[in-house]
């Protein structure tokens, strides 16, 4: 009696084929090997709670059934917050870009590429003080360097006061001497973005 041999295809005849070189090809997996394969959860590591499976249920359970026009009261208050915050930083701004552009452009340039942010603010400690808290009309600063002297005219101008320098002798030396003095009209508004800091964000890139 002849036994049945059913035909193989040649489709799969090459599937066989293909399964058994993938089979010589492919190493041996150890057991670290085949865990990696199926290290995703469900099968592999414990996938550490969740805050909401952590949480007291009676806590849970009031922010779930919150009442949903509080729920509006309270988005509505974080993005009034969310706003004011943001109008405030762009106000800032508009208002140290203002001051900026009183310098002269030179005296800008001059400014970026000094990298002496710390006697600019030592500068501005004197001036914001002077603005503030000065009751006299003139402040006076003895600065000899021309350079730091054009320094410190840069950040009067970023201030709107007045500043010259006049030469003072004392006995056979002369001084120079610079002297600040507030403009009649208008009050002498402070940014809340300084100078110097303005120089050190520049410097590094974030502005």
């Amino acid at each position: 009696m002849l036994a049945y041999v059913p035909q193989v295809t040649n489709r799969r005849s090459r599937r066989w084929l293909n399964d058994r070189l993938l089979v010589e090809l492919v190493p041996r997996l150890n057991a670290e090997e085949i865990r990696g394969l199926f290290a995703p959860p469900p099968w592999g590591d414990d996938v550490p709670p969740l805050a909401f499976c952590m949480t007291n249920v009676g806590e849970w359970d009031k922010f779930r059934n919150i009442d949903m026009d509080k729920e509006a009261r309270i988005i509505g208050r974080l993005n009034d917050s969310s706003a004011k915050k943001k109008f405030h930083a762009d106000a800032d701004k508009v208002a140290f870009l203002s001051a900026w552009k009183r310098i002269d452009y030179r005296t800008r340039d001059v400014l970026r590429r000094s990298f002496l942010s710390d006697l600019i603010a030592g500068y501005e400690d004197c001036i914001r003080t002077f603005i503030k808290e000065s009751g006299g009309d003139v402040l006076a600063l003895q600065v000899q360097d021309p350079f730091h002297r054009l320094l410190l005219h840069g950040v009067c101008e970023f201030y709107n006061l007045v500043s010259v320098t006049v030469t003072q002798s004392k006995d056979v030396e002369s001084l120079k001497v610079t002297r600040i003095k507030k403009k009649k009209t208008g009050v002498v508004e402070l940014p809340n973005i300084t100078l110097s800091n303005f120089l050190i964000m520049s410097e590094e890139g974030t502005w």
